[in-house]
């Protein structure tokens, strides 16, 4: 009876131990991420999940991880190993949570970003697999303004392959989902209202006006995307494709 009880004591203590190390890495992974050091906030999820395996939550942070790690590299073929792995780790966090928004969006994020690397019927097949996650996402969540990003980038860049492109696509691949600049914007207007402050809305929205034809809108939304903070990799980007694109004006 006493051994039971130190042995139960013993791994109640143990148990204990782990999951303040779980809190503690999460926690730290969480400010190296504030702080857009993904290579670090990569190692500790990645320790994270060695401590704690299969938590879909932690999956998907190493999936985001990986995902923003493209950033920080100027090879291709560095870049694929990233996006591969991000997509890897999102499907892992879907088949485990799958009636969750942030990873069928996770999902729609990494198919987009992989479809830079392939080749072209991967990426009609890949942008199909876009929109339905994100459409399943913001069926989730109506008020997920990166859904709302994501879906708007969607419709309006679809909607600006050019005539000769689409029926290409057409007659080769079978080809794409009905889209348009207009649903684009309405998309992206949506993500702005019910996330102000992020500067990769305002940016994106910029883009779909002036595919929208609404090129003096467009380019005062450029420039509130270029007053707003940074609060991560994705924004940074956004903003020099903001600024670019004013530079061209």
């Amino acid at each position: 009876m006493r051994l039971s009880r130190l042995l139960f004591f013993f791994f109640a203590g143990a148990a204990s131990a782990l999951a303040a190390d779980v809190t503690q890495l999460l926690a730290d992974a969480r400010a190296a991420e504030a702080k857009l050091d993904s290579r670090r906030a990569l190692e500790l999820y990645l320790a994270a999940d060695q401590a704690k395996p299969n938590d879909p939550a932690i999956l998907q942070k190493i999936a985001r991880q990986y995902s923003d790690s493209t950033f920080d590299s100027t090879a291709l073929v560095e870049q694929k190993k990233f996006c591969d792995l991000a997509l890897s780790y999102a499907k892992r966090a879907h088949a485990l949570a799958p009636n969750n928004a942030v990873n069928l969006l996770s999902l729609a994020i990494c198919y987009a970003k992989i479809g830079f690397y392939a080749d072209n019927k991967t990426k009609i097949a890949n942008s199909r697999l876009v929109k339905d996650y994100a459409v399943a996402a913001l069926a989730l969540d109506p008020d997920y303004s990166y859904a709302h990003h994501v879906l708007g980038q969607w419709h309006y860049e679809v909607a600006s392959i050019n005539a000769t492109t689409r029926f290409l696509v057409r007659l080769i691949y079978g080809g794409l989902p009905a889209a348009s600049t207009a649903d684009g914007v309405q998309h992206l207007r949506r993500a702005v209202a019910l996330d102000p402050q992020n500067p990769s809305h305002h940016a994106e929205l910029g883009f779909a006006l002036r595919s929208d034809g609404q090129a003096d809108a467009a380019q005062q939304t450029f420039a509130r995307a270029l007053e707003l903070p940074p609060r991560d990799k994705h924004d940074l980007q956004s903003q020099a494709r903001a600024r670019a694109a004013l530079n061209r004006s």
